[in-house]
């Protein structure tokens, strides 16, 4: 698939990317791992490379980094072809997942490793050591041993061994996926201010979304060798292209229907499940009427009422459109939301997060309570693939 280059502000690059992969292709025998993918990385950016196992996204990196070798198409760095270049003359390093730092060394000579094998003279070499210790808030501890150290801190100096070479590029395999949950959050902010400090470009591999979403400027969603879809974190969250990014970046509520009525301004979505409500939108889908489509809604955009005779009213909706009616079948509280889980009349689950921002002047709902759900017009994205 190829994609075109696209600027982190949605116009066309001004700046010659530091990164492009011109019609890539990975084969073994039958098997597919990359299918002539395009792609340019501007200089400067925090790049992530998202999807699920076996999408191609680890195998798109390593032969970024000279790990693998593409049976078809160009990898270039900076404008030069990497066709004949080794990894170890590449302006490229990498932070791999299992961070790979040698236990017999000491910090400081874990992160020295790189600048003694190319032969930096020892007191350049030092400098340099205590300058990357230092911008991973690791200055105090360079005699000690990995051992003595946390996971967190183990990462940071996977980190410091690789801009110690002050690469153009960094290379982040799964970076942060042998941390526990709190510890991985609180990295994710110290990568992205990391990037911020340093200014040169990384490109990071992940299946973590959330990850993805907090830290890069740009993702691309990978699928079956593929580039899915290429933009920002609120790109691909609010107008996702397909029905495998809209279920890949984050959750949602997909409603399979038929479009019915399609207008400049307008348009309407029969579903099954919600029958006999139907799914409005203030706006033009450009489908053919009567095709099939899909409807994706997040669990934060759709609202819980109280039960009552009549479906609650959705502002500049026609009446009984964006509506449905259910069962509370599951009530999750999570601290900072409640997530809900309502059965509608035909057996379909939907989710619904609500925040919890007081203590007590929110509507009380609890298991078994017959509840009606809601959602705005502008809040469904209509798919048609």
């Amino acid at each position: 698939m190829n994609v075109d280059q696209v600027s982190p502000g949605g116009t066309e690059a001004a700046v010659k990317p530091i990164i492009s992969f011109r019609d890539i292709c990975k084969r073994w025998g039958s098997t597919v791992g990359v299918d002539h993918v395009s792609l340019d990385i501007e200089p400067g950016e925090f790049f992530a490379l998202l999807g699920p196992s076996g999408c191609g996204k680890t195998t798109l990196l390593r032969m970024l980094a000279g790990l693998e070798v593409p049976t078809e198409g160009h990898v270039l760095i900076d404008g030069q072809d990497m066709g004949d270049i080794p990894p170890n003359k590449r302006a490229v390093n990498m932070v791999f997942q299992s961070y790979a730092v040698f236990p017999h060394m000491t910090v400081a000579d874990n992160v020295a490793y790189g600048l003694k094998i190319d032969r930096v003279p020892q007191p350049q070499r030092a400098d340099r050591v205590q300058e990357a210790l230092e911008l991973v808030q690791l200055g105090q501890l360079a005699d000690r041993k990995p051992d003595q150290l946390s996971g967190g801190q183990r990462q940071r100096v996977a980190l410091a061994r690789a801009l110690v070479k002050k690469p153009k590029v960094l290379l982040l395999d799964e970076p942060l996926s042998a941390l526990d949950a709190k510890l991985r959050e609180a990295m994710r902010f110290e990568l992205s201010q990391l990037q911020q400090k340093v200014g040169i470009t990384f490109i990071m591999v992940t299946h973590d979304q959330n990850e993805a979403l907090a830290i890069a400027s740009r993702i691309a969603v990978m699928n079956k060798g593929s580039i899915a879809q290429l933009g920002t974190p609120s790109d691909l969250y609010e107008f996702p292209a397909s029905r495998f990014v809209a279920d890949f970046i984050g959750s949602v509520n997909m409603f399979e229907g038929t479009l019915i009525d399609d207008k400049p301004d307008e348009a309407t979505v029969a579903c099954p499940e919600l029958e006999p409500h139907r799914i409005h939108v203030p706006h033009a889908v450009l489908g053919q009427e009567s095709s099939k489509v899909w409807v994706a809604i997040r669990p934060e955009k759709m609202n819980l009422h109280k039960d009552t005779d009549a479906p609650p009213s959705v502002p500049e909706c026609p009446a009984a459109h964006n509506v449905a009616k259910g069962e509370i079948k599951e009530i999750s509280y999570l601290g900072d939301i409640s997530i809900f889980h309502v059965q509608l009349a035909n057996g379909t689950l939907v989710r619904i997060s609500r925040p919890n921002r007081s203590r007590f002047d929110q509507d009380d709902f609890g298991w078994g309570e017959k509840v009606w759900v809601s959602w705005s017009g502008t809040s469904p994205v209509v798919l048609q693939g």
